[in-house]
């Protein structure tokens, strides 16, 4: 089915939600739920245009533009390498009309480099500090984990930037740095407005938790009742919300 498209010996291609083929590097981040989850949590506003800050190799972008979510997307990364393989992805799936790749440092990222403010950033960001977790002995996977090109208050401060007054500003996170999400988003008066966390099963405590939050915006958090991907321990099957938010691709 591939055999057409010209790969790496370090990649393959994968076909995932939404009928998009997706070229994945074997040694860098690859395609998960909390991907999947995040562009699913993205609420629809095609007429708004959105950047995607560390885009790695795209999928988020791929998936929300499939879905028509926003009316164009600037996908930001910082790596050269995964940057080429964005702009394939989106070529590969005939989305060059809706998606924009562009290399670039989100710590040097403005309303001016994307040509005015947008009406939604969305992140999927390095959760890990540096001096914390096993390092990587690939590039891609340690930069995509670590915060070596910048954390949660410099993604946040970029959003800040990119975004108009009342644009909104969604990531996925680790429940155990709730308190760095929380004063990143103070520091640069983005309010959080809607919350979930997420468990394998109702047995588990969290391990992700999925985030909006509103540039400008008053006191007011709305928590949505917690996401468990299993009714239980061990059961390979989806539970019947996750299937659904499976099946439709929206929250």
């Amino acid at each position: 089915m591939y055999h057409d498209i010209p790969l790496a010996a370090d990649e393959r291609v994968d076909e995932v939600n939404e009928k998009l083929s997706l070229i994945q590097k074997k040694n860098a981040l690859a395609f998960g739920t909390d991907a999947f989850l995040l562009s699913a949590f993205l609420r629809p506003a095609p007429r708004e245009r959105a950047v995607e800050l560390g885009c790695g190799n795209g999928i988020i972008s791929l998936l929300a533009a499939a879905r028509g979510r926003f009316s164009h997307i600037t996908a930001i990364e910082i790596q050269p390498e995964m940057a080429k393989l964005t702009a394939r992805n989106i070529a590969l799936n005939h989305l060059t009309d809706r998606i924009t790749v562009q290399q670039n440092d989100v710590r040097r990222l403005s309303a001016a480099t994307l040509g005015g403010e947008v009406g939604a950033v969305f992140a999927n960001p390095p959760y890990m500090r540096v001096d914390s977790g096993l390092a990587s002995p690939h590039s891609a996977k340690q930069t995509a984990r670590h915060e070596t090109d910048g954390g949660i208050a410099d993604f946040a401060a970029a959003a800040a930037r990119c975004l108009k007054y009342g644009g909104l500003f969604y990531t996925v996170y680790r429940p155990d740095r709730l308190e760095s999400l929380f004063a990143a988003l103070h520091m640069n008066k983005l309010a959080p407005k809607r919350m979930i966390f997420v468990h394998d099963n109702p047995t588990t405590a969290p391990s992700m938790v999925l985030l909006e939050a509103k540039k400008g915006a008053g006191e007011g958090l709305m928590v949505l009742p917690p996401l468990f991907l299993h009714d239980s321990a061990g059961d390979p099957a989806l539970s019947a919300r996750a299937q659904e938010i499976y099946n439709n691709g929206i929250f």
